[in-house]
């Protein structure tokens, strides 16, 4: 069974976790082996006491790669919705996959700062805009946007399952399911 990562990324509230988790339903029920590394969860077990510099970031990131690339060199397709902010990081989690000859997927779930913080399902927007929290991504910290993904969802134009079929589909045109 081919194994390969896909990395949703995007900014908080964006709908990265849940279009992996539609897609990873979808993918069980054919019979694929499917794990989701949720970006939330990998901070408490995997990076739990590491902070929001762009250090830590990087640190989380590069953890989470590797866990992914592991994940899918032995058959499992893995679905990462994570921030992941910076380009360069997502491109040395990228640039592992190719070392190791495992496929790699990017997807940037691109979904306006506007619609992320009404959507704002952690509070986060709520949270920052009351001065309670500071280095927000996308807001007053960076988020650095794929210059080309392998696929750019616009959640906030299609429903989540629209969103996962198109995932689906471009999983079925590259051969990987």
């Amino acid at each position: 069974m081919t194994g390969a990562t896909v990395w949703l990324t995007g900014l908080p509230s964006a709908g990265k976790t849940t279009i992996a988790r539609a897609l990873a339903e979808r993918l069980r029920a054919e019979g694929h082996r499917v794990e989701v590394l949720d970006g939330d969860e990998i901070r408490t077990f995997l990076s739990a006491g590491l902070g929001f510099s762009r250090e830590d970031r990087d640190t989380n990131v590069q953890r989470i790669g590797f866990v992914a690339e592991l994940l899918a060199r032995n058959g499992v397709l893995t679905l990462v919705p994570v921030i992941a902010p910076y380009a360069d990081s997502r491109a040395a989690v990228r640039d592992r996959h190719r070392a190791e000859g495992t496929p790699y997927l990017e997807v940037h779930v691109a979904t306006p700062v506007e619609v992320c913080s009404v959507r704002d399902v952690k509070g986060l927007y709520a949270k920052q805009a009351a001065g309670e929290i500071s280095g927000l991504t996308g807001v007053d910290d960076p988020y650095e946007a794929p210059d080309a993904p392998d696929l750019r969802i616009e959640s906030h134009r299609q429903t989540v399952p629209e969103s996962a079929s198109a995932l689906h589909a471009l999983l079925t045109e590259r051969g990987l399911i």
